[in-house]
């Protein structure tokens, strides 16, 4: 909670709003424009354990077969990060996963719950989407 403050009480939030949990999520998209970014976001969501982000990733838990996949897509620093369009393209990227659309990129089993994490100067906001 110490490095993203604001992202943890968003998280907390979105959770409430959309009357689920982080345990619930089956794929995510974190804005990662930055190497640490998506380990740092995904301890402050909830998806990974306070510490053990970076574990979860070498781990390959967080790749498209593991537990909790995040950026099936490459994430921000794979895909490129096109100011403006980012937050769409990790939005169509969820989808194409609940729809069971992603081809190469799907997740294991029939994913219900994603959720998208972007964030800018001065603002962050997030979407979760059920199936």
């Amino acid at each position: 909670e110490e490095l993203e403050p604001t992202v943890c009480r968003l998280s907390r939030e979105l959770y409430e709003r959309a009357g689920i949990g982080p345990e619930d999520v089956d794929v995510a998209q974190i804005h990662d424009a930055f190497a640490p970014a998506e380990v740092i976001r995904m301890e402050a969501m909830g998806l990974a354990p306070e510490g053990e982000g970076a574990r979860f990733t070498v781990e390959g838990r967080t790749g498209i077969g593991g537990s909790i996949p995040i950026n099936t897509d490459g994430g921000l620093i794979s895909r490129g990060h096109p100011m403006g369009a980012t937050g769409l393209a990790q939005i169509i990227e969820i989808l194409r996963q609940l729809r069971r659309e992603a081809g190469q990129r799907q997740v294991q089993g029939t994913p219900r719950v994603g959720v998208c994490h972007n964030s800018g100067v001065g603002g962050v906001n997030m979407h979760a989407f059920t199936k």
